[in-house]
């Protein structure tokens, strides 16, 4: 903690672990993708002689199989995060945070060890769950450990470890395929989790138990009022509540469209038919460090974007919702990038879009603790979290076929649309954002 100040900085070392766990969590999550682009890699999983020419046809086959198992993480995520938003309103968030991070770490090494489709369905489904602990996790830590104005900002730069994560994703896991194989990639990613495993044990404590905080800090972070002590909320009595649907409901709409783009985008590169240039494996990191260094400054921007607004006066609903408004109007001309010959105008669009994704996602995140209690934020993220895992198994089930029949167009198409809608649905549900009386104590 920095004693040079009359109010100290610990909670943002806290922050700053939970933007490694992110971090660490995306790579684990995102090397699959990168992945499908090795020629070995879609050898084995079509069970083919390596020397055996792919045609059009196992070109399609493998894109349904892809989808099957990229719709089998989803699902297990989903209701991962809903168990993991469960166990961690009951065990701590110290303790449910550490088995998740050590979770997902073995089952990413495990990816590098399988031979077949239906081993690899296997590891995917473990990494889902495990994986699915990390934004309860973290969205609850900021609920603890911050206070309601500085929430949105926090969220956003945690938040933005997603980009950072496949940013070197983009970078490394090409290089660690063309040296020494597709297996490779997934143990030595999957290994370095244990580090940020061991930082977590080592510095985190609740605010009130933690002996590097001073009271001064710690009141800064209760001026909302003192952490609650009711007993952990109850599912059946969660989903009675239109704030939690007013969180859910656009989880599943959006979170869809973000999983997309991280599985979906390097093949998109590879084979988009109008495309006049066309990325391999060796060249598709560059697009990738471009989309999101540009997503990684609309995490942030937008997060403090609505911390400014607060702090000019306006009410947490205003500056929320105008801040995602605005993040829902940047997704919209995502649309042409399916329809551009240009490969840079549409890392452009997609780069715009990513960012508009990322500062929504961090505003949407923040709308719980805005409404819920802290005992009760765990538990309606794993709700949101089952929504849009549901939501994004459903369309990752269904993308090969699209690209297969229709080309890109439709699927972008719908990203265009869906984060409008979902705004007006949430504040259909929840036109105040109004905080949330617990019935059960």
């Amino acid at each position: 903690m920095s004693s040079s100040t009359p109010l100290g900085r610990f909670r943002w070392r806290i922050c700053a672990v939970l933007f490694l766990a992110t971090t660490i969590n995306y790579i684990d999550r995102n090397v699959f993708s990168f992945t499908m682009l090795d020629t070995t890699f879609r050898h084995q999983m079509l069970d083919l002689p390596l020397d055996q020419p792919l045609t059009e046809a196992h070109m399609a086959l493998f894109r349904e199989k892809m989808s099957f198992l990229d719709a089998i993480f989803k699902y297990c995520y989903a209701f991962g995060f809903l168990l993991a938003g469960y166990m961690i309103d009951r065990i701590g968030i110290r303790r449910g945070y550490a088995v998740g991070i050590g979770g997902w770490s073995l089952a990413a090494v495990l990816h590098g060890l399988v031979h077949s489709v239906p081993g690899m369905a296997w590891a995917r489904g473990l990494l889902g769950v495990g994986e699915a602990t990390n934004f309860p996790s973290a969205i609850k830590t900021v609920s603890e450990w911050f206070p309601k104005k500085e929430r949105s900002f926090a969220t956003g730069i945690f938040n933005a470890g997603a980009n950072v994560g496949i940013i070197l994703t983009a970078i490394c896991v090409p290089f660690i395929i063309s040296h020494w194989g597709w297996r490779a990639s997934f143990i030595v990613t999957g290994a370095v989790g244990t580090f940020v495993l061991f930082w977590w044990l080592s510095i985190y404590r609740s605010p009130e138990q933690h002996p590097k905080l001073s009271p001064e800090e710690l009141a800064h972070i209760r001026q909302d009022g003192p952490a609650d002590a009711g007993k952990p909320a109850k599912w059946r009595e969660l989903v009675s509540y239109r704030a939690t649907w007013a969180f859910a409901i656009p989880k599943f709409m959006t979170d869809a469209i973000w999983w997309f783009y991280l599985t979906w985008l390097p093949t998109f590169f590879n084979s988009n038919a109008v495309f006049e240039t066309k990325l391999d494996l060796k060249q598709v990191g560059l697009p990738f460090l471009v989309i999101y260094l540009v997503s990684d400054g609309g995490s942030v921007f937008f997060g403090w974007l609505a911390t400014r607004f607060i702090g000019l006066g306006w009410s947490v609903n205003k500056a929320r919702k105008v801040t995602m408004l605005i993040c829902a109007s940047c997704v919209v001309p995502i649309v042409f990038a399916s329809m551009t010959s240009n490969i840079w105008l549409a890392i452009g669009l997609i780069a715009l879009a990513t960012a508009a994704h990322q500062g929504w996602s961090a505003n949407l995140f923040t709308t719980v603790s805005d409404q819920f209690p802290r005992r009760a934020v765990g538990s309606v993220v794993g709700i949101g979290g089952l929504a849009g895992g549901l939501g994004g198994a459903l369309l990752a089930g269904n993308v090969g076929k699209i690209i297969n029949t229709g080309g890109y167009v439709p699927l972008f198409a719908i990203a265009a649309s869906a984060y409008l809608l979902a705004l007006l649905i949430l504040h259909m549900l929840a036109p105040k954002l109004a905080t949330v009386e617990m019935r059960s104590t």
